[in-house]
């Protein structure tokens, strides 16, 4: 395995509600982790592959059927190999994903190699509920959109392909606008090819988001007042350049900063969802309460839209969430979760009897794993 604290780990889910408990740093997120990284093929919590790799272990990874053997280097720094066996419509599916101490990734569905990680987000649709989700509601509108960007591409495989197809020529274009600093001559005709390879798929990537946020953020505002237990004045807009005008115009009309500033200053990787409470700035006057049941009135919606789109509920994983909600919250959460819905769901805490009693209270079975 070799995946951050787990040399050489097997566990067995027997159970709906899978509860997960141990200590503080014994490995319980990670845990959550490797799930997540078998349906994204990347992990949620750093962005650096080599970062999730066990760093003590020299020992190789063994593989299963006819997968190569991952080897650890001179240095002792491996790759690591993840497995799992999911049930998806009744059907088994196995995914292993493998990273080689050269940092190639390669992922197999059933045996079968995949060659386009692309292809594979979406087959397992899942949500994370994790601690610092928070910076959804806190931090800049990078979050906002991330989160949106994987709600979306769970949903539609032409939206994933724009968005990458986007940041792609995005990053070539602000690396054109900065090397024209030490240029006399400016080559205007190369931005317009830049610009004109912009506008098809941030379109669509606005267009999408723009039809998408109709339906969900109504969903997020019942999700809302289910947890908190009282209706409260929220509202959501989305906030894009693209609304304004046509994105060429945009592009146009902006080019003199863009050249300025040596970077693309208009585009959909400025969009933002406006979060108000009574018409101020949500985040700037909520109590702690408040930002922690939007946070989870947000990955509630993500996980109906996507159980709506799929036919089927996504896998969730709840991560140290009863730290997080007082006890009102915290009931009103697990029986929308737990008891409404019939997805597998894992969840991590400190003290397993504390999940067994809000199992028992709901009167659903559940198996709790102590690491």
């Amino acid at each position: 395995m070799q995946f951050k604290n787990y040399e050489q780990a097997s566990f067995h889910f027997s159970e709906r509600i899978v509860g997960i408990c141990g200590s503080n740093g014994i490995g319980k997120t990670n845990l959550l982790d490797a799930i997540y990284y078998l349906c994204f093929t990347k992990s949620y919590f750093t962005r650096q592959d080599q970062l999730s790799v066990h760093k003590s272990s020299k020992s190789n990874i063994r593989p299963s059927d006819n997968e190569p053997l991952v080897r650890s280097d001179a240095s002792g720094v491996a790759g690591f190999r993840i497995e799992g066996q999911f049930e998806k419509e009744g059907q088994p599916l196995k995914v292993v994903c493998i990273l080689r101490e050269n940092g190639k990734k390669e992922l197999f569905s059933n045996n079968e190699p995949c060659e386009r990680f692309s292809q594979h987000i979406g087959r397992l649709p899942c949500v994370i509920i994790a601690p610092d989700d928070v910076q959804i509601i806190t931090s800049g509108s990078e979050e906002r959109r991330r989160f949106l960007d994987a709600l979306l591409s769970q949903l539609d495989p032409v939206y994933l392909q724009s968005l990458i197809e986007y940041n792609r020529i995005l990053q070539q274009r602000n690396g054109y606008l900065k090397s024209l600093i030490n240029n006399r001559v400016q080559d205007m005709e190369l931005l317009d090819v830049y610009d004109g390879q912009l506008t098809t798929p941030g379109i669509y990537v606005f267009e999408k988001r723009k039809t998408f946020l109709r339906d969900l953020l109504p969903l997020v505002q019942r999700s809302y007042t289910d947890i908190a237990g009282v209706e409260e004045p929220l509202s959501f807009t989305y906030d894009s350049t693209l609304l304004e005008a046509p994105f060429a115009q945009l592009l146009r009309n902006s080019r003199d900063k863009d050249l300025y500033l040596q970077r693309t200053n208009t585009g959909i990787h400025k969009d933002d969802i406006d979060i108000l409470y009574g018409g101020q700035p949500f985040k700037s006057i909520a109590s702690q309460g408040q930002r922690k049941s939007l946070l989870f009135a947000l990955k509630l919606a993500e996980y109906e839209m996507l159980k709506q789109y799929k036919g089927f509920p996504p896998l969730l994983l709840l991560d140290d969430v009863f730290e997080k909600l007082d006890a009102h919250r915290m009931h009103n959460l697990l029986d929308k979760v737990c008891l409404r819905d019939h997805g597998q769901i894992f969840i991590t805490d400190t003290h397993g009897d504390r999940i067994r009693q809000e199992m028992d209270k709901l009167k659903i079975p559940s198996q709790i794993i102590a690491l």
